[in-house]
Protein backbone atom coordinates (compact mmCIF):
# COMPACT_ATOMS: atom_id res chain seq x y z
CA UNK A 1 0.00 0.00 0.00
CA UNK A 2 1.57 3.62 -0.63
CA UNK A 3 2.53 5.25 2.25
CA UNK A 4 -0.45 7.76 3.30
CA UNK A 5 -1.25 10.45 6.11
CA UNK A 6 -4.39 10.29 8.68
CA UNK A 7 -5.77 13.39 9.62
CA UNK A 8 -8.16 13.53 12.26
CA UNK A 9 -10.52 16.87 12.82
CA UNK A 10 -13.75 18.61 11.58
CA UNK A 11 -13.12 21.85 11.67
CA UNK A 12 -11.54 24.70 9.13
CA UNK A 13 -8.12 23.76 9.97
CA UNK A 14 -8.60 20.02 9.58
CA UNK A 15 -10.52 20.61 6.42
CA UNK A 16 -7.53 22.95 5.18
CA UNK A 17 -4.79 20.42 5.68
CA UNK A 18 -6.73 17.59 4.12
CA UNK A 19 -7.31 19.62 0.72
CA UNK A 20 -3.66 21.19 0.62
CA UNK A 21 -2.48 17.50 1.31
CA UNK A 22 -4.84 16.56 -1.35
CA UNK A 23 -3.40 18.68 -3.81
CA UNK A 24 0.65 17.89 -2.75
CA UNK A 25 -0.39 14.29 -4.22
CA UNK A 26 -0.65 12.77 -0.59
CA UNK A 27 -2.66 9.87 0.10
CA UNK A 28 -5.19 10.92 3.05
CA UNK A 29 -7.30 8.79 5.53
CA UNK A 30 -9.62 10.65 7.45
CA UNK A 31 -10.75 10.26 10.73
CA UNK A 32 -13.98 11.48 11.97
CA UNK A 33 -13.88 13.50 15.45
CA UNK A 34 -15.98 11.79 17.34
CA UNK A 35 -16.39 10.49 20.89
CA UNK A 36 -15.47 6.86 21.32
CA UNK A 37 -13.55 4.78 23.71
CA UNK A 38 -9.75 3.71 23.64
CA UNK A 39 -10.53 0.30 21.75
CA UNK A 40 -12.42 2.46 19.63
CA UNK A 41 -9.57 4.84 18.46
CA UNK A 42 -6.70 2.08 18.69
CA UNK A 43 -9.94 0.15 15.50
CA UNK A 44 -10.08 3.22 13.59
CA UNK A 45 -6.61 4.16 13.49
CA UNK A 46 -5.86 0.59 12.66
CA UNK A 47 -8.29 0.97 9.82
CA UNK A 48 -6.55 3.95 8.79
CA UNK A 49 -3.40 1.83 8.33
CA UNK A 50 -1.37 3.58 11.05
CA UNK A 51 1.12 0.78 10.79
CA UNK A 52 1.71 1.95 7.16
CA UNK A 53 1.20 5.93 7.75
CA UNK A 54 3.96 8.58 7.03
CA UNK A 55 2.64 11.15 9.55
CA UNK A 56 -0.98 11.29 11.66
CA UNK A 57 -2.07 14.97 12.16
CA UNK A 58 -4.36 15.46 14.97
CA UNK A 59 -6.09 18.93 14.13
CA UNK A 60 -9.33 18.94 15.69
CA UNK A 61 -10.03 21.89 18.28
CA UNK A 62 -10.44 19.37 21.21
CA UNK A 63 -7.18 18.86 23.22
CA UNK A 64 -7.87 15.72 24.72
CA UNK A 65 -8.93 13.82 21.22
CA UNK A 66 -6.07 15.07 20.02
CA UNK A 67 -3.97 13.93 22.70
CA UNK A 68 -5.81 10.59 22.92
CA UNK A 69 -4.96 10.17 18.81
CA UNK A 70 -1.49 10.92 19.10
CA UNK A 71 -0.65 9.25 21.51
CA UNK A 72 -2.23 6.02 20.91
CA UNK A 73 -0.69 6.38 16.96
CA UNK A 74 2.65 6.92 18.40
CA UNK A 75 2.40 3.52 20.43
CA UNK A 76 1.30 2.14 17.13
CA UNK A 77 3.87 3.30 15.26
CA UNK A 78 7.28 4.44 16.90
CA UNK A 79 8.58 5.48 13.38
CA UNK A 80 5.06 8.04 12.07
CA UNK A 81 5.26 11.49 12.44
CA UNK A 82 2.93 12.55 14.85
CA UNK A 83 1.64 16.36 14.46
CA UNK A 84 -1.07 17.28 17.17
CA UNK A 85 -2.49 20.04 18.03
CA UNK A 86 -2.44 20.98 21.59
CA UNK A 87 -3.67 24.82 22.91
CA UNK A 88 -2.46 23.40 26.55
CA UNK A 89 0.58 24.82 27.27
CA UNK A 90 1.67 22.03 29.80
CA UNK A 91 0.18 19.33 27.81
CA UNK A 92 2.27 20.43 24.69
CA UNK A 93 5.48 20.76 26.57
CA UNK A 94 4.87 17.23 27.99
CA UNK A 95 4.28 15.88 24.68
CA UNK A 96 6.55 17.10 22.59
CA UNK A 97 9.44 16.48 25.26
CA UNK A 98 9.23 12.96 24.21
CA UNK A 99 7.24 12.77 20.81
CA UNK A 100 9.73 11.39 18.30
CA UNK A 101 9.36 12.47 14.36
CA UNK A 102 6.43 15.44 14.07
CA UNK A 103 5.62 18.53 16.02
CA UNK A 104 3.21 19.51 19.07
CA UNK A 105 1.50 22.74 17.58
CA UNK A 106 -0.71 25.68 19.44
CA UNK A 107 -2.49 27.36 16.78
CA UNK A 108 -2.23 30.71 18.66
CA UNK A 109 1.20 30.48 19.02
CA UNK A 110 1.89 30.16 15.58
CA UNK A 111 -0.42 33.17 14.72
CA UNK A 112 0.12 35.51 17.04
CA UNK A 113 3.44 36.78 15.43
CA UNK A 114 1.87 37.92 12.34
CA UNK A 115 -1.18 39.49 14.20
CA UNK A 116 1.69 41.64 16.26
CA UNK A 117 3.67 42.57 13.28
CA UNK A 118 0.20 44.17 11.40
CA UNK A 119 -0.73 45.92 14.72
CA UNK A 120 2.97 47.43 15.05
CA UNK A 121 3.17 47.66 10.96
CA UNK A 122 6.42 46.57 11.14
CA UNK A 123 7.38 45.98 7.40
CA UNK A 124 10.35 43.52 8.24
CA UNK A 125 10.20 40.12 9.18
CA UNK A 126 12.96 38.77 10.89
CA UNK A 127 13.84 34.65 10.49
CA UNK A 128 16.96 32.69 11.11
CA UNK A 129 17.57 29.36 8.28
CA UNK A 130 21.22 27.75 8.10
CA UNK A 131 22.48 29.61 11.21
CA UNK A 132 21.94 32.84 9.32
CA UNK A 133 19.80 35.65 10.26
CA UNK A 134 17.93 36.62 7.15
CA UNK A 135 15.42 39.32 7.27
CA UNK A 136 12.10 40.32 4.91
CA UNK A 137 11.70 43.90 4.55
CA UNK A 138 8.68 45.93 2.79
CA UNK A 139 8.28 49.23 1.39
CA UNK A 140 7.12 50.99 -1.56
CA UNK A 141 8.95 51.79 -4.77
CA UNK A 142 10.26 55.05 -4.75
CA UNK A 143 10.53 55.83 -8.56
CA UNK A 144 10.01 53.67 -11.79
CA UNK A 145 12.60 51.08 -12.00
CA UNK A 146 13.73 47.14 -12.39
CA UNK A 147 14.00 45.92 -8.68
CA UNK A 148 17.86 45.21 -9.49
CA UNK A 149 17.90 48.90 -9.72
CA UNK A 150 16.62 50.03 -6.50
CA UNK A 151 17.81 47.19 -4.00
CA UNK A 152 20.71 45.79 -5.82
CA UNK A 153 21.69 42.22 -4.79
CA UNK A 154 18.67 41.75 -2.23
CA UNK A 155 16.19 38.94 -3.52
CA UNK A 156 12.44 39.78 -4.30
CA UNK A 157 9.85 38.24 -2.44
CA UNK A 158 6.52 39.82 -3.76
CA UNK A 159 5.69 42.21 -5.36
CA UNK A 160 2.33 43.87 -4.93
CA UNK A 161 1.75 46.65 -8.33
CA UNK A 162 0.08 49.86 -7.22
CA UNK A 163 -2.33 52.87 -8.34
CA UNK A 164 0.34 53.75 -10.90
CA UNK A 165 0.82 50.11 -12.71
CA UNK A 166 -1.49 48.80 -15.76
CA UNK A 167 -2.66 46.14 -13.41
CA UNK A 168 -3.23 47.99 -9.80
CA UNK A 169 -3.42 45.19 -6.71
CA UNK A 170 -1.81 42.17 -8.56
CA UNK A 171 0.39 40.36 -6.97
CA UNK A 172 3.67 38.89 -8.29
CA UNK A 173 5.33 36.08 -6.18
CA UNK A 174 9.17 35.91 -6.16
CA UNK A 175 9.67 37.61 -9.28
CA UNK A 176 12.98 38.11 -11.13
CA UNK A 177 15.21 41.04 -10.32
CA UNK A 178 14.81 42.79 -13.64
CA UNK A 179 11.00 42.74 -13.51
CA UNK A 180 10.19 46.60 -13.85
CA UNK A 181 7.91 48.29 -11.13
CA UNK A 182 6.10 51.53 -10.62
CA UNK A 183 6.70 54.23 -8.32
CA UNK A 184 4.11 53.35 -5.27
CA UNK A 185 4.33 49.62 -6.02
CA UNK A 186 4.79 47.82 -2.71
CA UNK A 187 7.89 45.64 -3.05
CA UNK A 188 9.10 42.68 -0.31
CA UNK A 189 12.71 41.80 -0.49
CA UNK A 190 15.10 39.73 1.13
CA UNK A 191 18.33 39.57 2.69
CA UNK A 192 20.88 38.81 5.21
CA UNK A 193 20.67 41.30 7.87
CA UNK A 194 24.45 42.45 6.81
CA UNK A 195 23.50 42.80 3.87
CA UNK A 196 19.87 44.56 4.43
CA UNK A 197 22.72 47.22 6.93
CA UNK A 198 25.15 47.30 4.45
CA UNK A 199 21.77 49.48 2.46
CA UNK A 200 21.56 51.52 5.65
CA UNK A 201 18.29 49.71 6.55
CA UNK A 202 18.22 49.22 10.10
CA UNK A 203 16.49 45.57 11.60
CA UNK A 204 13.99 46.87 14.20
CA UNK A 205 14.57 45.02 18.08
CA UNK A 206 12.20 44.65 20.70
CA UNK A 207 12.41 47.65 22.84
CA UNK A 208 12.39 46.18 26.68
CA UNK A 209 9.93 44.57 28.96
CA UNK A 210 7.52 47.25 30.06
CA UNK A 211 8.30 48.71 33.52
CA UNK A 212 5.15 47.50 36.13
CA UNK A 213 2.65 50.41 37.08
CA UNK A 214 4.02 52.55 40.19
CA UNK A 215 2.08 51.77 43.13
CA UNK A 216 1.23 55.41 43.18
CA UNK A 217 -0.37 55.60 39.82
CA UNK A 218 -2.20 52.23 40.49
CA UNK A 219 -3.62 54.14 44.00
CA UNK A 220 -4.57 56.76 41.98
CA UNK A 221 -6.65 54.89 39.87
CA UNK A 222 -8.82 52.99 41.67
CA UNK A 223 -9.49 56.70 43.52
CA UNK A 224 -10.97 57.77 40.08
CA UNK A 225 -12.66 54.51 39.89
CA UNK A 226 -14.46 55.19 43.77
CA UNK A 227 -15.12 58.82 42.24
CA UNK A 228 -16.41 57.83 38.68
CA UNK A 229 -18.14 54.81 39.00
CA UNK A 230 -19.60 53.71 41.96
CA UNK A 231 -22.92 54.25 43.57
CA UNK A 232 -24.04 57.57 42.90
CA UNK A 233 -26.03 57.45 46.69
CA UNK A 234 -22.88 56.69 48.40
CA UNK A 235 -21.74 60.24 48.28
CA UNK A 236 -24.87 61.37 50.47
CA UNK A 237 -24.31 58.83 52.64
CA UNK A 238 -20.99 59.70 53.91
CA UNK A 239 -22.65 63.61 53.84
CA UNK A 240 -25.18 61.90 56.35
CA UNK A 241 -22.14 60.42 58.46
CA UNK A 242 -20.05 63.48 58.72
CA UNK A 243 -22.73 65.67 59.34
CA UNK A 244 -24.14 63.28 62.20
CA UNK A 245 -21.20 63.17 63.65
CA UNK A 246 -19.86 66.52 64.00
CA UNK A 247 -23.39 67.83 64.49
CA UNK A 248 -23.53 65.31 67.77
CA UNK A 249 -20.20 66.49 68.96
CA UNK A 250 -21.09 70.40 68.88
CA UNK A 251 -24.30 69.75 70.79
CA UNK A 252 -22.57 67.37 73.32
CA UNK A 253 -19.87 69.58 73.68
CA UNK A 254 -22.08 72.38 74.84
CA UNK A 255 -24.89 70.78 76.28
CA UNK A 256 -23.43 67.83 78.39
CA UNK A 257 -23.30 68.48 81.98
CA UNK A 258 -21.57 66.25 84.37
CA UNK A 259 -18.59 66.72 86.68
CA UNK A 260 -16.58 69.00 84.75
CA UNK A 261 -18.57 68.16 80.78
CA UNK A 262 -17.38 66.84 77.62
CA UNK A 263 -14.08 68.66 75.47
CA UNK A 264 -14.65 68.46 71.92
CA UNK A 265 -12.59 65.27 72.30
CA UNK A 266 -15.13 63.68 74.37
CA UNK A 267 -17.86 64.58 72.49
CA UNK A 268 -15.95 63.29 69.10
CA UNK A 269 -14.87 60.05 70.78
CA UNK A 270 -18.67 59.18 72.43
CA UNK A 271 -20.21 59.95 69.35
CA UNK A 272 -18.50 58.24 67.77
CA UNK A 273 -18.55 54.62 69.41
CA UNK A 274 -22.56 55.88 69.84
CA UNK A 275 -22.96 55.81 66.16
CA UNK A 276 -20.70 52.60 65.29
CA UNK A 277 -23.23 51.07 68.10
CA UNK A 278 -19.89 50.05 70.36
CA UNK A 279 -21.00 51.72 73.23
CA UNK A 280 -18.28 51.59 76.06
CA UNK A 281 -19.98 53.43 78.33
CA UNK A 282 -17.59 55.88 79.46
CA UNK A 283 -20.61 58.71 79.74
CA UNK A 284 -23.83 58.28 81.32
CA UNK A 285 -26.97 60.05 80.39
CA UNK A 286 -29.15 59.13 83.38
CA UNK A 287 -28.85 62.61 84.66
CA UNK A 288 -29.27 64.35 81.98
CA UNK A 289 -31.99 66.34 80.75
CA UNK A 290 -34.94 64.99 78.75
CA UNK A 291 -34.58 66.28 75.99
CA UNK A 292 -30.79 65.25 75.54
CA UNK A 293 -31.40 61.82 76.83
CA UNK A 294 -34.04 61.57 73.85
CA UNK A 295 -31.48 63.09 71.74
CA UNK A 296 -28.71 60.15 72.36
CA UNK A 297 -31.79 57.67 71.80
CA UNK A 298 -32.22 59.54 68.05
CA UNK A 299 -28.53 59.49 67.90
CA UNK A 300 -28.24 55.94 68.46
CA UNK A 301 -30.79 54.85 65.62
CA UNK A 302 -29.80 57.44 63.46
CA UNK A 303 -26.16 56.26 64.01
CA UNK A 304 -27.12 52.22 63.19
CA UNK A 305 -28.76 53.12 60.36
CA UNK A 306 -26.09 55.54 58.27
CA UNK A 307 -23.70 53.18 59.66
CA UNK A 308 -25.47 50.44 58.21
CA UNK A 309 -26.28 51.83 55.19
CA UNK A 310 -22.38 53.00 54.46
CA UNK A 311 -21.04 50.08 55.18
CA UNK A 312 -23.05 48.11 52.52
CA UNK A 313 -21.84 50.91 49.74
CA UNK A 314 -18.16 49.94 50.90
CA UNK A 315 -19.01 46.20 50.95
CA UNK A 316 -20.66 46.65 47.09
CA UNK A 317 -17.45 48.25 46.38
CA UNK A 318 -14.94 45.79 48.16
CA UNK A 319 -16.69 43.14 47.28
CA UNK A 320 -18.61 43.26 44.44
CA UNK A 321 -17.16 42.28 40.86
CA UNK A 322 -18.00 46.27 39.65
CA UNK A 323 -15.12 47.45 41.10
CA UNK A 324 -12.48 45.34 39.50
CA UNK A 325 -14.64 45.64 36.05
CA UNK A 326 -14.64 49.31 36.10
CA UNK A 327 -11.14 49.55 37.31
CA UNK A 328 -9.59 49.28 33.83
CA UNK A 329 -11.47 52.63 32.29
CA UNK A 330 -9.93 55.36 34.42
CA UNK A 331 -6.83 53.32 33.49
CA UNK A 332 -7.20 53.45 30.09
CA UNK A 333 -8.20 56.97 30.02
CA UNK A 334 -4.97 58.05 30.65
CA UNK A 335 -3.40 56.02 27.49
CA UNK A 336 -1.88 57.18 24.49
CA UNK A 337 -0.38 55.35 22.05
CA UNK A 338 -1.67 52.20 23.18
CA UNK A 339 -2.69 48.87 21.28
CA UNK A 340 -6.50 47.60 21.97
CA UNK A 341 -6.99 44.00 21.86
CA UNK A 342 -10.31 42.75 21.84
CA UNK A 343 -11.04 39.80 22.82
CA UNK A 344 -9.06 37.43 25.33
CA UNK A 345 -8.98 34.22 23.74
CA UNK A 346 -5.94 32.35 23.75
CA UNK A 347 -4.57 33.66 20.74
CA UNK A 348 -5.77 37.02 22.24
CA UNK A 349 -3.58 36.96 25.55
CA UNK A 350 -0.58 35.46 23.36
CA UNK A 351 -0.88 39.07 21.60
CA UNK A 352 -0.78 41.00 24.46
CA UNK A 353 1.72 38.91 26.11
CA UNK A 354 3.94 39.67 23.46
CA UNK A 355 3.07 43.64 22.69
CA UNK A 356 3.83 43.98 26.79
CA UNK A 357 7.03 42.65 26.07
CA UNK A 358 7.99 44.08 23.40
CA UNK A 359 7.44 47.30 25.34
CA UNK A 360 3.75 48.64 24.14
CA UNK A 361 0.79 49.54 26.37
CA UNK A 362 -2.20 47.51 25.85
CA UNK A 363 -5.91 47.71 26.84
CA UNK A 364 -8.24 44.77 26.82
CA UNK A 365 -11.81 45.07 25.77
CA UNK A 366 -13.60 41.45 26.67
CA UNK A 367 -17.44 40.74 26.89
CA UNK A 368 -17.70 37.60 29.38
CA UNK A 369 -17.16 38.93 32.60
CA UNK A 370 -15.68 34.98 33.85
CA UNK A 371 -12.79 34.90 30.96
CA UNK A 372 -10.64 32.13 31.89
CA UNK A 373 -7.88 34.43 30.83
CA UNK A 374 -8.53 37.31 33.27
CA UNK A 375 -6.23 36.36 35.56
CA UNK A 376 -3.25 36.64 33.02
CA UNK A 377 -3.98 39.61 32.15
CA UNK A 378 -4.08 40.83 35.83
CA UNK A 379 -0.75 39.29 35.86
CA UNK A 380 0.66 41.19 32.77
CA UNK A 381 -0.85 44.79 34.74
CA UNK A 382 -3.10 45.23 31.67
CA UNK A 383 -6.48 47.10 32.10
CA UNK A 384 -9.71 45.22 30.79
CA UNK A 385 -12.86 46.98 29.99
CA UNK A 386 -15.63 45.05 29.72
CA UNK A 387 -18.38 45.50 27.32
CA UNK A 388 -19.59 44.58 23.40
CA UNK A 389 -16.93 45.90 21.33
CA UNK A 390 -19.39 46.30 18.48
CA UNK A 391 -20.67 49.29 20.43
CA UNK A 392 -19.02 52.46 19.67
CA UNK A 393 -19.37 53.70 23.50
CA UNK A 394 -17.13 50.62 24.14
CA UNK A 395 -14.77 51.75 21.91
CA UNK A 396 -15.04 54.97 23.05
CA UNK A 397 -14.13 53.79 26.60
CA UNK A 398 -10.90 52.07 25.55
CA UNK A 399 -10.11 55.36 24.01
CA UNK A 400 -9.81 54.10 20.39
CA UNK A 401 -9.04 57.73 19.40
CA UNK A 402 -5.75 57.68 20.67
CA UNK A 403 -4.97 53.89 19.87
CA UNK A 404 -2.19 52.98 17.41
CA UNK A 405 -4.00 50.27 16.56
CA UNK A 406 -6.58 47.45 17.31
CA UNK A 407 -6.60 44.14 16.96
CA UNK A 408 -9.20 42.36 16.88
CA UNK A 409 -9.40 38.33 18.10
CA UNK A 410 -12.86 36.96 19.52
CA UNK A 411 -13.71 33.49 19.01
CA UNK A 412 -16.47 34.74 16.76
CA UNK A 413 -16.08 35.42 13.28
CA UNK A 414 -18.88 37.71 12.78
CA UNK A 415 -18.21 39.70 15.68
CA UNK A 416 -14.77 40.34 14.50
CA UNK A 417 -16.42 41.88 11.44
CA UNK A 418 -19.28 43.82 12.83
CA UNK A 419 -16.06 45.30 15.21
CA UNK A 420 -13.97 46.26 12.42
CA UNK A 421 -17.25 48.15 10.21
CA UNK A 422 -17.93 49.93 13.56
CA UNK A 423 -14.41 51.04 13.55
CA UNK A 424 -13.96 51.98 10.24
CA UNK A 425 -17.27 54.22 10.54
CA UNK A 426 -15.53 55.80 13.87
CA UNK A 427 -12.05 56.64 12.46
CA UNK A 428 -13.16 57.17 8.80
CA UNK A 429 -13.45 60.71 7.38
CA UNK A 430 -16.83 61.54 8.60
CA UNK A 431 -15.70 61.82 12.01
CA UNK A 432 -12.11 62.91 11.61
CA UNK A 433 -12.82 64.99 8.10
CA UNK A 434 -9.24 66.43 8.27
CA UNK A 435 -7.30 63.41 9.48
CA UNK A 436 -8.12 59.87 8.40
CA UNK A 437 -6.91 57.75 11.06
CA UNK A 438 -8.83 54.48 9.71
CA UNK A 439 -5.87 54.76 7.03
CA UNK A 440 -3.09 55.68 9.62
CA UNK A 441 -4.83 53.34 12.81
CA UNK A 442 -4.23 49.05 11.65
CA UNK A 443 -7.18 47.67 12.40
CA UNK A 444 -5.98 44.04 12.52
CA UNK A 445 -9.11 41.56 12.20
CA UNK A 446 -8.72 37.30 13.20
CA UNK A 447 -11.14 35.91 10.76
CA UNK A 448 -11.09 31.92 10.93
CA UNK A 449 -11.90 30.78 7.50
CA UNK A 450 -9.90 31.76 5.15
CA UNK A 451 -12.25 32.30 2.27
CA UNK A 452 -14.16 34.45 4.09
CA UNK A 453 -11.22 36.28 5.24
CA UNK A 454 -10.57 37.27 2.09
CA UNK A 455 -13.85 38.46 1.04
CA UNK A 456 -14.39 40.71 3.55
CA UNK A 457 -10.95 42.33 2.99
CA UNK A 458 -11.97 42.79 -0.65
CA UNK A 459 -15.05 43.92 0.37
CA UNK A 460 -15.21 46.36 3.23
CA UNK A 461 -10.98 47.45 2.22
CA UNK A 462 -9.60 45.77 5.30
CA UNK A 463 -5.78 46.03 4.88
CA UNK A 464 -4.69 43.43 7.90
CA UNK A 465 -7.23 40.29 7.98
CA UNK A 466 -5.30 37.19 9.09
CA UNK A 467 -6.51 34.35 8.84
CA UNK A 468 -5.60 31.79 11.85
CA UNK A 469 -5.93 28.60 9.30
CA UNK A 470 -4.17 30.68 6.86
CA UNK A 471 -1.44 31.02 9.19
CA UNK A 472 -0.78 27.87 10.89
CA UNK A 473 -2.14 25.46 8.50
CA UNK A 474 1.75 25.04 6.57
CA UNK A 475 2.88 24.23 10.14
CA UNK A 476 1.00 21.33 10.40
CA UNK A 477 0.81 20.30 6.28
CA UNK A 478 5.21 20.63 6.33
CA UNK A 479 5.28 18.76 9.30
CA UNK A 480 3.26 16.15 8.79
CA UNK A 481 5.65 15.85 5.00
CA UNK A 482 8.36 16.24 6.14
CA UNK A 483 9.03 19.91 5.19
CA UNK A 484 10.68 22.24 8.44
CA UNK A 485 9.21 25.47 8.89
CA UNK A 486 11.15 27.87 9.83
CA UNK A 487 8.51 31.11 9.56
CA UNK A 488 5.49 32.30 8.77
CA UNK A 489 4.71 36.67 7.30
CA UNK A 490 2.09 37.89 4.78
CA UNK A 491 2.83 40.19 1.97
CA UNK A 492 -0.66 42.25 1.67
CA UNK A 493 -3.31 39.65 2.54
CA UNK A 494 -0.88 36.47 0.77
CA UNK A 495 0.70 34.07 3.32
CA UNK A 496 4.60 33.07 2.75
CA UNK A 497 6.77 30.23 3.92
CA UNK A 498 10.14 30.00 4.91
CA UNK A 499 10.86 26.22 4.97
CA UNK A 500 13.57 23.66 4.60
CA UNK A 501 14.00 20.38 2.37
CA UNK A 502 15.73 17.97 2.48
CA UNK A 503 16.34 16.69 -1.08
CA UNK A 504 16.48 12.34 -1.29
CA UNK A 505 18.83 10.90 -3.94
CA UNK A 506 17.45 9.89 -6.56
CA UNK A 507 14.05 12.56 -6.55
CA UNK A 508 13.15 14.60 -9.29
CA UNK A 509 15.18 17.39 -7.56
CA UNK A 510 18.76 15.25 -7.78
CA UNK A 511 20.27 16.87 -10.36
CA UNK A 512 17.60 19.47 -11.35
CA UNK A 513 18.98 22.99 -11.84
CA UNK A 514 17.35 25.54 -9.87
CA UNK A 515 15.94 27.74 -12.95
CA UNK A 516 13.68 24.23 -13.44
CA UNK A 517 12.40 24.25 -10.40
CA UNK A 518 8.92 26.30 -9.32
CA UNK A 519 9.54 30.78 -10.28
CA UNK A 520 6.95 30.82 -7.14
CA UNK A 521 9.63 29.96 -4.65
CA UNK A 522 12.76 31.36 -4.26
CA UNK A 523 15.92 29.41 -2.99
CA UNK A 524 17.53 31.41 -0.49
CA UNK A 525 20.35 29.30 1.00
CA UNK A 526 21.63 25.60 0.35
CA UNK A 527 23.84 23.83 2.70
CA UNK A 528 26.07 20.46 1.75
CA UNK A 529 27.64 18.20 4.18
CA UNK A 530 31.27 19.54 5.04
CA UNK A 531 30.84 22.35 2.35
CA UNK A 532 30.34 26.25 3.65
CA UNK A 533 26.43 27.87 2.93
CA UNK A 534 25.70 28.91 -0.47
CA UNK A 535 23.71 32.10 -0.17
CA UNK A 536 21.09 33.25 -2.62
CA UNK A 537 22.54 30.34 -5.09
CA UNK A 538 22.64 31.34 -9.20
CA UNK A 539 19.77 29.86 -10.93
CA UNK A 540 21.86 27.51 -13.08
CA UNK A 541 22.82 26.12 -9.57
CA UNK A 542 22.89 22.10 -9.55
CA UNK A 543 21.08 20.24 -6.87
CA UNK A 544 22.24 17.06 -5.56
CA UNK A 545 20.88 14.52 -3.44
CA UNK A 546 21.64 15.22 0.26
CA UNK A 547 21.64 18.97 -0.06
CA UNK A 548 19.05 21.12 2.48
CA UNK A 549 17.51 23.59 0.49
CA UNK A 550 15.71 26.86 2.18
CA UNK A 551 12.89 27.89 0.53
CA UNK A 552 10.45 30.82 0.61
CA UNK A 553 7.31 31.40 -1.57
CA UNK A 554 3.68 30.52 -0.92
CA UNK A 555 3.18 27.63 0.80
CA UNK A 556 1.26 25.47 -1.56
CA UNK A 557 3.84 25.93 -3.95
CA UNK A 558 7.02 24.87 -1.19
CA UNK A 559 4.72 21.71 -0.82
CA UNK A 560 4.73 20.49 -4.59
CA UNK A 561 8.51 21.59 -4.29
CA UNK A 562 8.78 18.78 -1.17
CA UNK A 563 7.21 16.43 -2.53
CA UNK A 564 9.77 16.42 -5.94
CA UNK A 565 12.67 16.47 -3.32
CA UNK A 566 11.21 13.17 -2.04
CA UNK A 567 11.84 9.64 -3.53
CA UNK A 568 10.15 8.03 -5.99
CA UNK A 569 6.95 6.06 -4.46
CA UNK A 570 5.74 3.17 -6.49
CA UNK A 571 1.79 3.59 -7.81
CA UNK A 572 -1.06 1.85 -5.98
CA UNK A 573 -4.48 1.39 -7.58
CA UNK A 574 -7.39 3.09 -5.83
CA UNK A 575 -8.29 0.12 -3.99
CA UNK A 576 -4.74 -0.34 -1.96
CA UNK A 577 -5.55 3.32 -0.68
CA UNK A 578 -7.01 3.25 2.87
CA UNK A 579 -10.80 2.97 3.02
CA UNK A 580 -11.09 6.80 4.32
CA UNK A 581 -9.73 8.19 1.53
CA UNK A 582 -11.84 6.44 -0.67
CA UNK A 583 -14.68 7.92 1.18
CA UNK A 584 -13.53 11.54 0.75
CA UNK A 585 -12.26 10.95 -2.45
CA UNK A 586 -16.55 9.97 -3.52
CA UNK A 587 -17.54 13.43 -2.26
Amino acid sequence: MQSHIIVSGEDALATTIVEELKSAGASIAKLANSEFSDAGVQTELAAAGVARAVAVVCAGDDDATNLEIALLARKANPDTRVVARLANDVLREAVAADNGPGAILNVADLAAPAIVEACLAHTMHPFEAAGIKFVVWGTEAQRDATLRELYGDLAPVAVIHGDNSPTPDEVVVCPGRDLRVHAGDWTAMIGTADELAARAIKVPRPTGTRARQPRLRRVLDAARTLRDDINPAFYPVIAAVLALLFGATAVLRFTYTGRSGMSWVDALYFTTETITTTGYGDFSFSHQPTWLRLFAAMLMFGGVTTIALLVSFIADVLLSRRFVYSAGRPRVRHLRNHIIVVGLSALGIRVVSDLIAAGYDVAVIEHDENNRFLSSAAELDVPVIFGDATLPQTLEAARVDRARAVAVLTRDDIINIETGIVLREMLGPRVWPDINRWRDVPIVLRVYDRTLGFAVAQRFDFQNVRSTVELAAPWFIGAAMGLQVLGTFSVGQSSFVVGAMHVEPGSELDGLRMFDMSTQTRVIAITRPNEPVKLHPRRDALLRGGDTVYLVGPYRELLDTLRKGQPPQQSSTQDDRPREDQEVSRR
